[in-house]
């Protein structure tokens, strides 16, 4: 969601009505299958960055997902000298709207994060995830070692294979340092849950994956 400074939040808040009455395009009412390759636990910790629009959403989700140690809102695919909010907000600087996951594959594999990630947003969608538009909002997947790679490029060749999906999936796996948004988005959804675009378009992403993902659900 474009807000053009902090104090814009509360009126952007009031301003959801709009929002409201727009038409949403899930991808698929179920979650897509488990996917055929992973990547092996190794480490207390693994890192990995994921884009499907508004990062609060996305955040928001893996924010209750059990062995995710943090989830944090950030900037990927551009310079560090553009990863700022307004320059960002432009669709001119390569960044997306992305969240940098923190977990541990003891207890949650990066297959099991790509799942959550593919049924969390429509990554059908190019360039856009409603009711949001521009590169910025696109869906992307930004490895952080080979094997996350041919994790994420053979999990989207499984889904186009399997027609998952209604249409092609439009999610690029990409390259890119990721940097950290400023701290009025973070946890966006957890502080605002009355929000009129939180309560629109992040809390059934909530239900769903609940509803999809029990036994990775944690309040």
């Amino acid at each position: 969601m474009k807000i053009a400074m902090p104090a814009a939040i509360a009126v952007a808040a009031l301003a959801g009505g709009a929002w409201l009455l727009s038409p949403s395009a899930p991808a698929s009412a179920a979650a897509p299958p488990p996917p055929k390759i992973d990547v092996p636990a190794s480490g207390p910790t693994q890192t990995a960055v994921f884009a499907g629009g508004c990062f609060w959403g996305i955040e928001g989700v893996f924010e209750h997902v059990k062995g995710v140690k943090s989830a944090t809102a950030g900037y990927a695919g551009g310079s560090r000298a553009d990863a700022n909010y307004p320059k960002v907000g432009t669709e001119t600087t390569g960044h997306a709207e992305s969240v940098r996951v923190v977990y541990d594959p003891r207890q949650v594999s990066y297959g099991q994060l790509l799942r959550v990630f593919f049924a969390s947003h429509n990554p059908t969608e190019v360039n856009r995830q409603t009711p949001d538009s521009g590169p910025s909002y696109r869906s992307a997947v930004f490895p952080q070692n080979p094997a996350q790679r041919r994790a994420a490029l053979a999990y989207i060749a499984q889904l186009n294979a399997s027609h998952a999906f209604s249409q092609k999936v439009a999610t690029k796996v990409e390259s890119g340092a990721f940097y950290l948004a400023e701290d009025y988005h973070q946890g966006y959804e957890r502080k605002h849950p009355d929000s009129p675009y939180i309560r629109r378009w992040d809390m059934p992403k909530l239900a769903a994956l609940k509803a999809n993902f029990p036994t990775l659900w944690r309040n």
